[in-house]
C-alpha cells in the first residue's frame, strides 16, 4: 500500500478539555501503576505544553521528559509539583482492605 501511512496514535492530541484530562488521568491512577502514572502524566503535560509546564515547575524540559517518559520512577515530590501544575489534585481515599494494594 503505497501511499498510505498512519501516524502513530497520540493521546496528547484528544486530551482538549479538561473533562478529558481528568478522565485520562483517573483511568491512569486505577491501574495502580506509579510508571503507568507518571507516563500519563507526561501525555497531559505534552497537551498542556510540556515548555511552559517545565518552566512553572522549574525543571528543564529534557529533565520533566525523562521524569515522565515511564522508563523511569520520578520522585513524588516531582509527581505533586507537575500535577499542581496541571491543577490536578490528589485526594486519598479509603478502600476495603480486601482491595487495598
Amino acid at each position: 500500500m503505497t501511499g498510505n501511512t498512519l501516524a502513530p496514535f497520540d493521546a496528547a492530541e484528544s486530551l482538549d478539555s479538561d473533562e478529558a484530562i481528568e478522565e485520562f488521568i483517573k483511568a491512569a491512577f486505577e491501574t495502580r501503576d506509579p510508571t503507568f502514572i507518571a507516563k500519563s502524566l507526561g501525555v497531559v503535560a505534552r497537551a498542556r505544553n510540556m515548555s511552559a509546564l517545565a518552566r512553572d515547575i522549574g525543571m528543564s524540559r529534557a529533565a520533566l521528559y525523562k521524569a515522565l517518559s515511564g522508563e523511569s520512577s520520578p520522585e513524588f515530590a516531582t509527581i505533586v509539583k507537575v500535577m499542581n501544575a496541571l491543577g490536578i489534585g490528589l485526594t486519598p481515599v479509603f478502600q476495603p482492605k480486601d482491595s487495598a494494594a
